[in-house]
């Protein structure tokens, strides 16, 4: 994949402190790293609780649970970010 790509970030609603709701805490690092490796991200909510999807040109090329990333932060020290990064590289 070439740099710049348009990455989509979809992501769903998930509980924290007994509330769901749409938060993009968690999605902080990731698009740091993402925009960091060159690409521009757009932020997409979607209905599927706790999911956060990567789509590239119309395909989806990463997929996981919207709690497993790390709060805040720059997305440097977390291996998923990095999985994340990957993932869109090698998208065709």
């Amino acid at each position: 994949m070439p740099k710049e790509a348009l990455v989509t970030i979809r992501y769903g609603p998930y509980k924290a402190c007994w509330v769901v709701d749409f938060r993009t805490f968690r999605l902080e690092g990731l698009r740091a790293a993402l925009e960091e490796d060159g690409h521009r991200c757009i932020l997409e909510p979607f209905l599927d609780w706790n999911t956060v999807e990567l789509v590239v040109k119309g395909e989806s090329v990463f997929k996981c649970n919207i709690k497993e990333f790390d709060f805040g932060g720059d997305g440097l020290l977390d291996p998923l970010c990095a999985k994340a990064v990957i993932a869109v590289r090698n998208a065709y």
